[in-house]
């Protein structure tokens, strides 16, 4: 009896062990099927990666944009401050020039520039000239002679165009 069983184990066992070629080509077919699955699937993660890469990116830009806007506001409402601090200055009175200076200081550590205008040839995208004077010369440029409100500039772009008098 032991010899039948035996015998029947290992019928079973070479049975099992030869495939057939139809068999053979279903298991081929499906590792073929199984290995296009995994590549979609990790083109699929990499195309994730990439959009989450972009997004974070993109996030980041639009932070710091949003914060240079809002940055800009505040100093928007603080040129009040400045023109009056320039004017008490021009009309001499004691104790305002450190508070301007140390004002205009702070601001520019942060992103505000003086725009320089007098005596620079006039750019209308910087001042805006609300007096004109007939040029002395036949030079064609126009010249900026006297600065009558200041300008500024804040990260690059223009805050507030100065008001200036121009000549030419």
């Amino acid at each position: 009896m032991d010899e039948e069983i035996a015998d029947e184990i290992s019928e079973n066992t070479a049975q099992q062990e030869v495939a057939t070629p139809s068999e053979e080509l279903s298991i081929e077919s499906l590792v073929d099927q199984l290995s296009k699955e995994r590549d979609e699937f990790k083109d699929m993660a990499l195309r994730v990666q990439a959009e989450f890469e972009n997004y974070r990116k993109r996030s980041a830009v639009q932070q710091i944009d949003e914060v240079d806007r809002n940055t800009g506001r505040l100093v928007e409402g603080l040129l009040a401050v400045l023109d009056a601090c320039e004017a008490a200055v021009a009309h001499d009175l004691n104790g305002v020039e450190p508070i301007l200076s140390s004002l205009l200081l702070t601001l520019n550590k942060q992103g505000l520039e003086v725009l320089e205008l007098l005596d620079t040839v006039f750019d209308p995208s910087l001042a805006e000239a609300v007096v004109h004077e007939p040029s002395d010369t036949e030079n064609s440029e126009t010249i900026v002679t006297e600065v009558l409100r200041t300008g500024y500039r804040w990260k690059g772009r223009v805050l507030r165009a100065a008001m200036v008098k121009v000549k030419g």
